[in-house]
């Protein structure tokens, strides 16, 4: 009995609150702005229709789950816009109310799964022209143009940016195997040894094609992989494993040092110090090497080698250490559990991080430093 009483309460893990705030505000300005640009001037306000309900419960994907399949740019303009014409069409042709209703909502969904655009809030568009018999005699099918078809795109368009303003991903990306464009290997949270069929197959064995995506499906494996793999760390901290004797380099040295350490060490990651070890910033090999093509691209167009050589000694002041170095990155204390590493570094983009101790350096730890930590642990 316990149990059935627990299985009545919220299945959702509790949100923080700014997330429902975000969510909440996503909504008001989504909506606010489909009635005000699009909705009110092209539809007859005494029929209301300008502003249908079942844009209420698009917000609510749109903006408060827009990871979920359900709420994708295709499920949501495809959706409701098909079970918009579904709607009209019964709506037209059968008198009854009650089967009216029930014969387009029916036929709505089948419409929706057919076409791979299964959106919930466009049942209720069908609802509604069903229920709306005057409303619909009158708009014929200009009800799937105005307000369908038009407020679900500017809410789509609204939910993109703002999800983007508000650091979530909305339309949420395709499985995708490879790291960046123009590289073959995949990031380590994909490298999961299951194809796209392979982890379609899985969704569709547990029935929940309509809840999670692919590409979702594979982040979560591999976030759970490295979940688990921080376990097998133990109590190892960042001091038992980084680096401490360090090359570093001040502020004002000339990009040319740089790019000789860079060419003598076999690191490829350079900390920037002030007085008395101040860390101030990192440069990694990437960004020197796209300083290079930058000023290659900037200097090529138009000019010989020669007059670049000239254009480069004699106009152009010579670039510094802490023009190109990463002043945003991430840093850790010796204290940090190595565990807390494994996430941060798994995905490619932090090749190393910097220890800090009252704002000084005193050791950085690499991705190889990591790797060897890891491996000598599963060893042990």
């Amino acid at each position: 009995m316990s149990r059935f009483v627990r299985s009545l309460g919220p299945a959702v893990a509790r949100p923080p609150l700014l997330e429902a705030f975000r969510a909440g505000l996503g909504a008001f300005v989504g909506l606010g702005v489909a009635g005000l640009l699009v909705l009110l001037p092209m539809v007859d306000l005494r029929l209301g229709l300008y502003l249908i309900a079942p844009f209420g419960a698009s917000a609510v994907l749109l903006f408060a789950v827009p990871n979920s399949p359900l709420a994708q740019p295709w499920s949501a303009i495809v959706g409701n816009g098909v079970a918009a014409i579904v709607g009209v069409t019964v709506c037209l042709f059968i008198a009854d109310p009650v089967l009216r209703i029930s014969l387009a909502v029916g036929l709505a969904i089948t419409a929706m799964i057919v076409c791979r655009a299964v959106h919930p809030p466009a049942g209720a568009v069908a609802m509604t022209a069903a229920m709306s018999p005057e409303a619909i005699a009158d708009l014929g099918f200009r009800f799937v143009l105005a307000p369908v078809l038009a407020g679900t795109l500017v809410l789509v368009v609204v939910a993109m940016i703002f999800n983007r303003l508000t650091g979530r991903r909305y339309p949420f990306r395709q499985f995708d195997t490879q790291a960046r464009p123009g590289t073959p290997d995949p990031l380590p949270t994909d490298r999961l040894g299951l194809s796209e069929e392979e982890l379609t197959a899985i969704l569709e064995k547990y029935r929940q094609s309509f809840n999670l995506g692919v590409e979702d499906l594979a982040r979560l494996i591999g976030a759970a992989e490295l979940q688990a793999a921080t376990h097998r760390t133990g109590p190892m901290t960042v001091a038992d494993i980084m680096s401490t004797n360090l090359v570093t380099i001040p502020p004002d040295a000339p990009l040319s040092d740089v790019a000789d350490l860079f060419r003598r060490q076999s690191f490829t990651s350079l900390p920037v110090i002030g007085p008395k070890d101040t860390f101030l910033g990192i440069i990694f090999q990437i960004h020197l090497i796209t300083c290079a093509r930058e000023s290659t691209l900037r200097f090529d167009h138009g000019f010989r080698p020669a007059m670049r050589r000239l254009i480069d000694s004699k106009r152009e002041a010579p670039l510094r250490a802490e023009a190109i170095m990463n002043t945003t990155g991430p840093r850790v204390a010796s204290t940090v559990p190595i565990a807390a590493l494994v996430p941060l570094m798994a995905a490619g983009d932090v090749d190393a991080v910097p220890v800090l101790e009252d704002e000084c350096i005193i050791g950085i730890v690499t991705r190889t430093d990591l790797i060897r930590a890891l491996a000598r642990k599963s060893l042990q």
